[in-house]
């Protein structure tokens, strides 16, 4: 399940690395180029919204199976595009149905022993963050045996495959919420009027996502840009840096599961606030770029998984709906992230894009120091 929730959330990263590749290839600007990420984004927190709360009335194995062919369809549509329209088509499709990760985090969570719960969604997230990260690698390496094209051909065939797998693998599991579908989404709204804390989390995730956006998404430009001058293949291997924040999956899991989500989530707000001081000085110090990320990466996955297993915990029988809602905040976070940085770097450089980055953060610690109220 941690393999297949990596392989359909990677779909909406593949791009990333090749963004000045695609620029050139389709002729568009690197601020154009920038909108097929958040096409990615936005479309994914529209797929949280309105089909992540089907896992409350549809069978999970039947629905999972469904959502996985159509995001491998929108994969074909971006393999096939000859314009940038198609592309943003395909990109949107395939972010709208990768939202099957987020009905498979939960599935998980229900399927684990109370005891066990957060242990098994800091898996999950492992498994998560792993796609996003690695697809920056994969994208690359592909992108230079082949061309940007060719990425998405070999996306569209493993997911396929992993959906043959979920398949035969996955129990049938059943859990109607006594709820029809527009009563589950206006249940959301809801929950985030009944529940602070709720409120509270999404909104740290949003700002922590919008970080992560806000580094990753003009990362292609600079390392393409003087003085790297780095291929796609190269690029795409800072991937491989960003996966060390794995590790805090597995921390965080294990904090919650030991009622310390609280110390996670402060020590996470303040590595990333201290992330953009080493992140400034990447357009001339590889080293600091390398610190920056691992930093960032490990902070932003320590956060998001305390954040779960707050939110998991606070009703069991609406997860689904939970778990769409903070996801939905979350990934506006980061689709808002991708469009300021791309603007920020077109207009001001790499500067410009961590001092944005390092006031979202500020902003992350301000809203958690206020919490109390």
């Amino acid at each position: 399940m941690a393999f297949a929730t990596g392989v359909a959330v990677a779909s909406n990263y593949y791009a990333q690395p090749l963004l000045h590749t695609i620029a050139e290839s389709l002729d568009i600007s690197f601020a154009r180029a920038g909108m097929l990420v958040t096409a990615a984004q936005l479309s994914y927190g529209l797929g949280v919204i309105l089909l992540v709360p089907l896992g409350d009335m549809f069978e999970r194995r039947r629905l999972i199976v469904v959502m996985s062919l159509l995001s491998a369809a929108g994969l074909v549509i971006s393999a096939l595009s000859q314009q940038f329209l198609w592309l943003v088509v395909g990109t949107a499709l395939t972010g709208l149905f990768s939202v099957v990760a987020q009905v498979l985090v939960p599935f998980a969570a229900t399927l684990a022993r109370p005891e066990e719960r957060g242990r098994v969604v800091g898996v999950m997230m492992s498994g998560l963050l792993l796609g996003i990260l690695l697809a920056r690698t994969v994208a690359g390496a592909l992108s230079s045996l082949g061309d940007w094209r060719t990425v998405y051909w070999m996306a569209a065939g493993a997911m396929v495959l992993t959906t043959l797998a979920l398949y035969r693998t996955l129990p049938r599991f059943h859990e109607h919420a006594g709820l029809g579908y527009f009563a589950l989404l206006r249940s959301i709204g809801t929950l985030f009027a009944q529940e602070p804390v709720f409120r509270l989390r999404t909104l740290l995730g949003a700002l922590s996502f919008a970080m992560f956006a806000i580094f990753w998404t003009p990362l292609a430009f600079l390392l393409a840009a003087e003085p790297y001058h780095y291929s796609d293949a190269t690029i795409g291997l800072f991937g491989l840096v960003g996966a060390a924040g794995t590790l805090a999956a597995g921390i965080g899991g294990r904090l919650s599961d030991r009622g310390k989500a609280g110390l996670a989530t402060t020590v996470a707000l303040v590595l990333l606030a201290a992330s953009w001081l080493p992140l400034g000085f990447s357009a001339h110090s590889l080293i600091a770029l390398l610190v920056g990320v691992i930093v960032l990466d490990l902070a932003a996955q320590l956060l998001h998984v305390s954040n779960q297993n707050v939110v998991f915990a606070l009703r069991p029988e609406a997860r689904n709906r939970l778990n769409a809602g903070y996801i939905t905040g979350y990934f506006i976070g980061g689709a808002l992230g991708s469009l300021v940085s791309a603007q920020m770097y077109q207009r001001f450089g790499w500067t410009g894009v961590c001092l944005t980055g390092a006031t979202v953060a500020m902003m992350a610690l301000l809203a958690w120091g206020l919490r109390k109220r």
